[in-house]
């Protein structure tokens, strides 16, 4: 037993043994899985290094990060003025990450906005980070380690620019072109801090479908099956899973270069595990392996909550109908500057 701020925090061991709850069965004899889920959280993959490796916050804490979010709502839930100015006060200065979303145009406010109101609870324990690794953070990379770039990279030879070049769509992130937007996909399968992170849990004796709103995408998880033996990579990678128990595990591997996480895809594996826990809770826990990358598998856990609602078609538009005028912005810079060069050679 460990003391925390003078609270006595029972070792993550000692909680309530997932196994003491007994999931109802599908008609197929499974556990009972499926349904809609969500995984929103005030809870940060990693931890706030001023935590140091405290996995679970005092009821004090937990209770100050719920009060306060409650406040930016209710603070971002007040009428926005038609004619206010670009960046006017509306909530989202109460948290930069949301502040820096709205970028130069002010583009969110609050009520678009639905990270999450508590703190993630795995067996009754307020956590400080997803991650269960010491100090709550990815581990180091090897030294030798080459990192690629994930979901909202580009691609384009010669690009200077972060996020791809603007030779044709292709070269484009795959978040603006609406094929898979940051980690809520998975695996694995993470919440993103700013809304739309909910699921829908099909199950088939042959299957497992995981509907994802953000944004739109379904992963299937092939049971009874074994891994492709070629080197193609599909989205998602391929994954196939297995009951232990009352619990599901999938492994997933050929995972696209595209679809990096945290740097690592070639040898990436990620075995993830399902385990009803109660009646409005569902356990996942996730292991990242990639000996290329990292000396020790790494992960982490949190638990999902009933999604009081359905879910509806994300309408992704790629580029939000913007592409066309972000590839004729380039054409244009592109005109101009050969104009540039052609004028300033005619003057010397």
């Amino acid at each position: 037993m460990a003391l925390v701020a003078g609270l006595a925090i029972l070792p993550v061991a000692a909680l309530a043994d997932p196994a003491a709850y007994k999931a109802p069965r599908t008609s197929s004899g499974q556990p009972e899985i499926g349904g809609y889920w969500s995984n929103a959280t005030l809870t940060p993959m990693q931890r706030d290094s001023k935590l140091g490796d405290r996995l679970v916050f005092t009821p004090e804490e937990a209770k100050a990060l719920e009060a306060d979010e409650a406040h930016q709502v209710d603070v971002g839930n007040k009428r926005t003025d038609p004619n206010a100015p670009v960046n006017a006060p509306n909530g989202l200065e109460l948290k930069p990450s949301f502040l820096a979303a709205g970028g130069d145009v002010g583009g969110y406010n609050r009520g678009w906005l639905d990270p999450g109101h508590t703190v993630m609870r795995v067996g009754g324990e307020p956590r400080t980070s997803l991650l269960t690794t010491k100090d709550g953070h990815v581990p180091p990379r090897k030294t030798a380690a080459a990192s690629t770039a994930g979901y909202y990279s580009g691609g384009g030879e010669g690009s200077r620019d972060p996020l791809g070049s603007y030779d044709n769509p292709e070269n484009r992130p795959l978040s603006e072109r609406c094929i898979m937007f940051g980690g809520n996909v998975g695996p694995p399968m993470l919440p993103n801090g700013f809304y739309n992170n909910d699921y829908n849990i099909v199950q088939t004796p042959d299957a497992i479908a995981i509907q994802v709103e953000m944004v739109h995408d379904t992963r299937i998880v092939r049971l009874h099956s074994q891994h492709r033996a070629d080197d193609v990579r599909p989205w998602f990678g391929d994954s196939i899973g297995w009951w232990e128990g009352d619990t599901l595990v999938v492994e997933t591997n050929h995972v696209p270069q595209k679809q990096a996480f945290q740097g690592a895809w070639k040898d990436l594996t990620i075995t993830e595990r399902f385990t009803r826990t109660a009646k409005d809770r569902l356990r996942y826990s996730f292991k990242v392996s990639s000996p290329s990358s990292w000396d020790q598998p790494w992960g982490g856990e949190y638990e999902f909550s009933p999604l009081h609602g359905v879910i509806y078609e994300y309408a992704c538009n790629e580029g939000n109908y913007a592409l066309p005028g972000i590839l004729a912005g380039a054409r244009n810079a592109e005109r101009d500057h050969a104009a540039a060069a052609t004028n300033g050679a005619g003057g010397r």
